[in-house]
């Protein structure tokens, strides 16, 4: 396959993952807000979503404040945020547009169709009045998208490089969600039992994973935060954690290997074993924070090596 035919299908893929993931960190963040907090409380909680998104400097450029409609207005369609989920979704629908005659006419109609609406909704003003209700659309179009694509695609090289694409993005995002609200959560002191607020809080966490079923269903028992990061990291049957995210970039790896990407398929494999036999004990004593940074940096430079091997290449 052509590497820049290659390249609009993994951007297409990673462009419509990050819109989702996006809808979801905004959507725990709005339902945690509801909780009862102080006004610090509720701006730490905003300005920790915009740091783990690195998007901190450019939104203080434009405002003094990270109140809740401003943050959100600004991660969903502010014309001076290139990672907006409308901008996400304007890159997918472009990099498809730019593939067409590789697309079934499904994916294709998806992913215009979902622009389309896009602009419908925003200008319909249903992000001001029900705020969720948009983000849960935007993971929708994300999950039909990706179903339409298994659905009605050849499961060749096109399909390996989209669905390379989406784990790459889906690993980096669930490690940003999972960061970012353990850093903004109260600590308990040892033996404390888990506050009506705590609970809220960490169920939220939770729902913005599609975790909160597959919880009660693996542990049957309170939500704590150690078993939260065991999920949404070490466990293989999770959809959204890290373990089972890394098992499809390794498996699309192998099926679209080549002369120059053994060492990228080498430092996959290795990140993929880190988390593979990884035990959730000694990582909560390392420093979870630490942790999820390391791994970031690794995916990160993972995507520059998966660029640089098969795609075109990032500019310097």
């Amino acid at each position: 396959m052509l590497s820049r035919t290659a390249d609009h299908l993994f951007w297409m893929a990673r462009y419509t993952e990050r819109a989702e993931n996006t809808a979801r960190m905004l959507d725990v963040n709005v339902q945690t807000s509801m909780l009862p907090q102080s006004e610090q409380d509720a701006a730490r909680g905003w300005r920790a979503l915009l740091g783990i998104s690195e998007l901190q400097e450019a939104f203080d450029r434009k405002y003094a404040a990270p109140l809740a409609r401003e943050v959100i207005d600004f991660m969903v369609r502010d014309p001076d945020n290139p990672s907006s989920i409308a901008a996400c979704l304007t890159e997918a629908r472009e990099n498809a547009r730019a593939v067409r005659g590789t697309l079934t006419t499904e994916v294709w109609e998806t992913q215009n169709q979902t622009w389309l609406d896009l602009n419908k909704r925003l200008a319909d003003g249903v992000l001001q009045h029900d705020p969720s209700q948009f983000f849960e659309w935007v993971k929708y179009r994300s999950h039909l998208s990706r179903g339409v694509t298994l659905g009605t695609m050849l499961r060749d090289e096109a399909v390996h490089f989209i669905r390379l694409g989406t784990f790459l993005e889906r690993a980096d995002n669930t490690a940003r969600i999972l960061d970012v609200k353990f850093h903004g959560a109260k600590r308990s002191a040892p033996g404390e039992e888990m506050s009506q607020r705590d609970f809220y809080y960490w169920a939220a966490l939770l729902r913005s994973v599609s975790g909160f079923e597959i919880y009660r269903k693996v542990y049957r028992d309170v939500i704590t935060p150690g078993r939260i990061a065991e999920l949404l990291m070490l466990r293989a049957d999770m959809p959204r954690s890290l373990l089972a995210c890394m098992d499809e970039v390794l498996n699309n790896l192998r099926m679209v290997r080549n002369d120059l990407s053994a060492d990228t398929e080498r430092c996959a494999g290795k990140l993929h074993a880190e988390l593979q036999f990884g035990n959730i004990d000694d990582i909560l004593k390392a420093g979870l924070h630490d942790t999820l940074t390391a791994f970031l940096q690794n995916i990160y430079e993972l995507g520059n090596r998966v660029s640089r091997d098969f795609l075109v290449p990032l500019a310097a």
